[in-house]
């Protein structure tokens, strides 16, 4: 993968967006840029989980500062993230094209477990080396992710319903602060929180407490002579008595209490109780690095052959007892196909490559479910399953290319010429690399096909030049090409065969 010396990260949080721009220095980054804008993403949605106009305009009024930013930039180097309210956001695929182009980069939707993968990579990079176990907990806008980890891997990812616009508004309407609803915010929290605890209990010696929530409330704390250093759960407990004294957030007078971070605190305090009292945390301290420092360390990993993808590629390879053989013969065969259209692909050539044989590994994934239909098995396994590395919109592209190995193809939403999520060009030619050389490989045995073909795709579709005289000897491979061309029909792409 190529290495720049100079890369990015934007996270779309709910509660805020944020960028930082970074140099590369062999292994290391150095910071030369950030900038933090309280967009409250998560406070846009309305009844029926839909981003409103309002929410959408200011939303894409940071991506337009940000872009400016980011103007020269090569899209390599820069790695853009959403988070919980675009997860939960209904209409969040319009949303995304107007974004994508506001901030002239392609933005990635990640999951729960991902997005806590990344924060911890993120903090551990930011604290000095530690030999025990941590437990690192990032209370978001939206969500509330719980790792539990040793040295740079996180062994134990969860997410959890718990952010705190949300809880701000759900409990804290117009700012009131009372007893009442602080007891039922923190019950709220510890209900969903007990539901991960006990996986957590005896994973951890020590608790780091990452992004504004964790260091909004430290700060409260120290300034207020409420804590020698860091999160204490005596320390929230005066500060929420505080509070309630207080009656409302417009009268709070808390040193070190940000005025963009009023308006989302009471929730994030409700919920680092719940988080406490549950995960049985005493004292926590907080980091500097989170989720965009990880999109950085994992964005650098890849320049350097430590691709997560890759790591999870083989770790599906051995859950779903994958033929390694046969993965491997498949992919070898869909790479000589590859290398003939390549200068026909539009996009970057070295990614479609390596969608093509992340695919060809996993294509018989679904078997472990049930060989009738495996590729339909194989495909909802890919597009639902927690990837590490990969981001949904990642997953979905390698779910429709195993999905699309064999059949017809005319009855995939994606190959419907006329439909809104038609496949792009170039997802056709991969698709039709696998599909050649899954077939040619079906008889689980080294493909005898001859070196000499040619394979040639254009706008309308792809011939396959073959040696006549080796193909009047092959009759299973010249009705499996047969089968070939008709599988193309009604899909708006063919597939012709040439005996030369």
């Amino acid at each position: 993968m190529t290495e720049y010396s100079t890369v990015a990260a934007v996270d779309l949080g709910s509660n805020s967006f944020k960028l930082q721009v970074a140099r590369v220095v062999e292994n290391q980054l150095y910071s030369l840029d950030a900038l933090k804008e309280p967009v409250r993403l998560a406070a846009g949605l309305d009844r029926k989980k839909n981003l409103t106009p309002e929410s959408r305009q200011v939303a894409l009024d940071c991506l337009k500062r940000f872009g400016d930013r980011l103007h020269g930039l090569p899209r390599g180097a820069v790695r853009c993230v959403g988070t919980s309210a675009l997860r939960q956001a209904k209409n969040s695929q319009a949303f995304l094209e107007e974004a994508e182009a506001a901030l002239g980069f392609p933005i990635e939707v990640i999951a729960g477990r991902e997005e806590a993968r990344l924060i911890y990579l993120g903090v551990v990079h930011s604290l000095p080396a530690f030999a025990g176990r941590r437990l690192v907990v990032d209370i978001g806008g939206g969500s509330t992710e719980c790792i539990a980890g040793q040295g740079r891997a996180a062994q134990l990812t969860e997410s959890l319903n718990l952010g705190c616009v949300h809880f701000s508004q759900r409990f804290f309407a117009d700012g009131r602060l009372d007893k009442m609803a602080f007891d039922l915010a923190v019950l709220a929290a510890r209900n969903e929180a007990s539901a991960v605890a006990m996986d957590f209990h005896g994973r951890w010696e020590e608790a780091i407490g990452s992004s504004g929530t964790a260091r909004a409330i430290a700060d409260v704390l120290e300034m207020n002579g409420l804590s020698a250093g860091g999160i204490a759960a005596a320390g929230m407990e005066r500060v929420k008595q505080i509070l309630i004294r207080a009656g409302s957030m417009e009268k709070v007078q808390l040193a070190g209490l940000r005025a963009d971070r009023k308006p989302v605190f009471a929730g994030g305090l409700a919920i680092m109780l719940g988080v406490f009292a549950e995960l049985g945390i005493k004292r926590m301290q907080t980091a500097e690095g989170a989720l965009r420092e990880g999109i950085l360390y994992d964005l650098l990993g890849r320049f350097h052959e430590a691709d997560m993808r890759e790591a999870t590629v083989k770790e599906f390879l051995r859950r779903y007892h994958v033929d390694l053989r046969q993965a491997q013969r498949v992919a070898a065969l869909a790479e000589r196909f590859f290398d003939q259209i390549a200068p026909a692909v539009k996009g970057d050539v070295k990614e479609a490559h390596r969608y093509l044989q992340w695919a060809a590994l996993l294509h018989e994934v679904g078997i472990s479910v049930a060989h009738s239909g495996y590729h339909k098995h194989g495909a909802y396994i890919l597009q639902n399953a927690d990837m590490p590395g990969f981001s949904r919109r990642d997953q979905a592209r390698l779910a429709l290319l195993v999905r699309s190995q064999r059949g017809g193809l005319a009855k995939i939403p994606a190959f419907q010429p006329a439909s809104p999520d038609a496949a792009d060009a170039d997802d056709r030619l991969l698709v039709q690399c696998l599909r050649l050389a899954v077939a040619f490989c079906r008889s689980r045995r080294e493909p005898e096909i001859p070196g000499n073909f040619v394979l040639e795709c254009g706008v309308k579709g792809c011939r396959l030049a073959l040696d006549g005289a080796w193909l009047e000897g092959h009759a299973l491979a010249q009705t499996a090409l047969a089968e070939e061309a008709e599988d193309w029909e009604g899909s708006g792409y063919s597939f012709r065969l040439k005996a030369v």
